[in-house]
Parts: structure tokens; sequence; C-alpha cells
């Protein structure tokens, strides 16, 4: 077998995790829902392995800021513990919550990086063999460097995120998949640290309403100090 036969068969291993055409309307009809009617969806132009598409669900009155929420992350099947495997944790969807006023149209690293983000952890179960859930935190970089220089939030943890009524996303599909849905909420290192030596729910008292309420605030106050 010559180079080019062993490269086609190498080629030909490669999957792309797309939910089913009924998953998919399912889906779309659940954010529309939870979270409000949209037009506008951020699509992949190029899928390595999970084709990964960002719902932009817009200000409105009642609710007037951005919902974005993913969509494809939970196609694939994450790497859950044994032990939690009849918790139905396998599939997962990210939300995060911007100001109106944000640009979500630029392409500037300090408009841009939440989408940045939700893309980048919507991957990191099969790249990495893993999974996402409750509780779960993680690093923007390596470097543990701000996420954007206009602000010094460095890091996230994943909350569950909520309905425009206040209820816990959660969606049964009719294909028997359950997809879960976690807020990507941003902290500084101080408050990470306090979360990884106590609880999540430990970090979490320590927020006013204010600070706790969902929407992205890239200069809030750090709770950690």
């Amino acid at each position: 077998m010559g180079w080019l036969d062993k490269f086609r068969r190498k080629k030909q291993q490669i999957v792309i995790y797309n939910y089913l055409e009924e998953e998919l309307n399912e889906y779309e009809a659940y954010i529309e829902k939870a979270l409000g009617g949209y037009d506008e969806v951020f699509h992949e132009i190029v899928s390595p392995d999970i084709h990964l598409d960002i719902i932009i669900v817009p200000p409105t009155n009642t609710h007037p800021y951005y919902k974005l929420v993913t969509m494809g992350m939970g196609a694939y099947t994450m790497a859950v513990p044994e032990d939690l495997k009849t918790s139905s944790l396998e599939h997962a969807e990210l939300v995060i919550y911007l100001p109106k006023d944000w640009d979500i149209r630029s392409c500037d690293e300090r408009d841009y990086w939440p989408i940045r983000y939700l893309k980048i952890l919507g991957r990191l179960p099969l790249e990495c063999d893993t999974w996402l859930g409750y509780g779960h935190s993680v690093h923007g970089n390596q470097e543990m460097e701000p996420l954007a220089d206009n602000t010094q939030l460095n890091s996230f943890v994943l909350l569950n995120a909520n309905d425009l009524n206040g209820k816990i996303m959660k969606l049964e599909l009719s294909s028997g998949k359950t997809i879960n849905f976690y807020q990507l909420f941003p902290l500084y290192q101080e408050e990470l640290e306090i979360k990884q030596a106590y609880s999540t729910e430990a970090l979490m008292e320590l927020f006013n309403n204010e600070d706790r309420f969902p929407i992205l605030n890239i200069q809030r106050k750090n709770y950690g100090k």
C-alpha cells in the first residue's frame, strides 16, 4: 500500500459530529421557547470535527441582553465517568449572556472572545477526551492571562443555564439524548482559587445579586480579594 492509500484511509476515518435533522429541528424549537426567537446564527464554515454554530438571540424590551448558545456540541457523546453514566450528562451545550450594547459582529478580540471561547470549550471534550458539566472550571489559557486586554477575568466556571423564566435548561430529544445547558461564567484568578479550594457554591455565595445575574460584566468587582 502506497503513501497516498494510507492518507486516503486516514482521511476516511475523520468523523464530523452533527445532530440528526429531527434533533436539529427539536433543538431550534427549544431555544426559541427557552430564550426567545432569533433570526441570526453564526454558521461555522469549516468544521474539523464538530459542526459548531452559535445561535444569537437578540435583546428585547423584557430581556435586554444577548443570549449566545452553541448548537452542535451536544451531537458528541462526552467521556463521562462510569459512576455518572446513569445521570444523562454525556451531551451538553454552552450559553453566555452579553450586554445589549456588545458588538457581537466585531472581529476585535475585545469583542470576539466570548464567541471564541464558546467554540474552544465546545470542542474541549472531544479534543481532550473528557467532559464538561456543572461546577467545572477552565482557564482561558496556559499562561493564566486575562481573556482580553480590556478585562482581568481569566477563566470560567460552568453553571446551570436558565431560561427566561429562571428554569434550568434541559432538553430531552425524541432520539433519547438529554442535552444539558451550561452557562460560561467568567472568573478572576482569585475567585477561581476559592472555587478550587472550597466549591462552586461557596464561591457564588460571595457574590451580590447584581453580579450573580448572568449578564457578562467585564469590569465587575473581584470577589476573591
